[in-house]
């Protein structure tokens, strides 16, 4: 791959970044208009990033960051941990944003603004003659506690590519880069109440306070999301396709939620989360494509633990602050099945390689089931279930045995090992579109379940 631009690219990239910021511009003229100026910094996003990854490609292989694809034939040598890149991006565009959605706030609070309706009642302890002006602190502190907990989480994951830090400790890596979220949602939120489904009411009452379970289980979501992603993964392409498809889920949901909040003179209270979702999500999807679109197969760059764990707390931070993380769950179904089906494995009940991709067949260039040996033939229990899970009429699990019927190998368990046991060897892109696929029509049947389902079990939507 060229280090350089392509003049279409290059014309291309320009005229994008050019009309995005006369959009920008244009914004000034009203009240800010936070939406399309996130949008407009989407499309900006996406150019620098697909510059960088082009410009830096040849200085990260010098530095040392580089790999080789091991699901081709003469496993070229990439460079990896590009998904920094796209992180560093997203952040300073973030950054970049602040103004933008609190711009009105701002002008209402500057000496000689408008909007003069937006103020606070004088107290009479008050002297005379002063004016205060409301400026939302709990939403900006939001805003910043998510840049914080992200900045946290993207110094973890570059020192997880750097050092190679092992599963165990950097399981909890995205716990200590939740804390500043967590924090401001004690302060400024800090409802610990889940709704009972109408079924349970006659037992259970209409709300439960669960407590401090409640900030645990969110430790757990941020904990989860990063990782799900991560574990999902070894084939080109497939990281930053889920990490799109559960972005444009989640802006769905958004969008769906916007459209079903009654109108009223005041804004609903689903209104400022979704639209904090909005902002956040928007810039991703705009770095995240330029990163597909150098890491789609055939691969010219690896993204790296860092992208894992950036994409996977950005959907944590969406879920959470957003008030929405059980939504967020239904589009995280195939990465919730992916986890419980690797679970002996990352529990150690079977044996676990460091790497549990594909395995490429350099005779037919397919990729196939890669198997994990058993170095001593595992007990009776373990042996009776993977016979079991072996003879269903849809098999969860390829195995090989010797000639006394002891069983030597079995199929690393992970999604995409499972694919292939069910639908025989394939071409890697094939593979990554039918996981993608997956993905889609699973989110989709869960947005499904959210926004058409959801009064058969409780007794209101919180969108109305």
């Amino acid at each position: 791959m060229s280090n350089d631009l392509s003049r279409a690219e290059t014309l291309s990239l320009s005229v994008l970044s050019i009309a995005c910021l006369a959009v920008l511009a244009n914004t000034f003229q009203g009240n800010g208009e936070p939406l399309i100026a996130s949008l407009a910094f989407s499309g900006i996003a996406f150019s620098f990033t697909y510059s960088l990854i082009r410009w830096l490609t040849q200085t990260f292989i010098g530095a040392g960051l580089k790999g080789r694809d091991m699901s081709k034939l003469r496993k070229p040598e990439l460079p990896e941990t590009m998904g920094a890149v796209c992180a560093v991006v997203y952040l300073l565009t973030l950054i970049t944003f602040i103004p933008f959605p609190f711009y009105q706030d701002i002008v209402a609070a500057t000496s000689g603004g408008g909007n003069r309706d937006v103020i606070v009642e004088r107290q009479p302890s008050l002297a005379d003659g002063r004016v205060l002006h409301r400026f939302p602190h709990s939403k900006l502190a939001s805003y910043l506690s998510a840049l914080l907990s992200l900045q946290s989480v993207v110094i973890l994951g570059i020192a997880d590519d750097l050092f190679d830090i092992r599963w165990r400790h950097k399981l909890f890596i995205p716990a200590f880069a939740a804390i500043p979220m967590l924090v401001v949602y004690f302060v400024d939120y800090g409802v610990t109440n889940v709704v009972v489904p109408v079924q349970l009411e006659p037992y259970l009452g209409t709300l439960i306070d669960l407590g401090w379970i409640y900030y645990a289980y969110m430790a757990c979501v941020a904990i989860f999301c990063p990782n799900s992603i991560n574990i999902l993964a070894g084939i080109n392409g497939i990281e930053v396709s889920q990490s799109i498809v559960i972005a444009v889920l989640l802006l769905l949901n958004d969008i769906l939620s916007l459209y079903a909040a009654p109108a009223s003179p005041s804004p609903h209270p689903a209104t400022d989360p979704h639209l904090f979702s909005i902002y956040l999500l928007l810039p991703f999807i705009g770095v995240s494509t330029a990163l597909w679109w150098h890491n789609w197969y055939p691969a010219k760059v690896f993204v790296g633990d860092t992208y894992c764990y950036f994409a996977g707390m950005v959907f944590a931070i969406v879920g959470i602050l957003g008030h929405f993380s059980k939504t967020l769950l239904l589009t995280f179904i195939p990465q919730i099945i992916n986890f419980l089906y690797s679970s002996p494995q990352l529990f150690r009940v079977m044996p676990c390689p460091r790497h549990r991709l594909p395995h490429f067949n350099s005779r037919t260039g397919l990729l196939e089931p890669s198997m994990t040996e058993w170095q001593h033939p595992p007990n009776r229990l373990v042996t009776g279930a993977l016979k079991l899970l072996a003879s269903l009429p849809v098999p969860l699990v390829a195995i090989r045995e010797n000639d006394k019927g002891a069983i030597t190998q079995s199929s690393n368990l992970t999604l995409l090992n499972l694919w292939l046991v069910w639908f025989g060897p394939m071409k890697e892109d094939r593979l990554a579109v039918g996981i993608t696929g997956a993905q889609i029509a699973v989110g989709i049947m869960g947005l499904f379940v959210r926004h058409k389902l959801a009064l058969l079990v409780f007794r209101q939507d919180n969108r109305r």
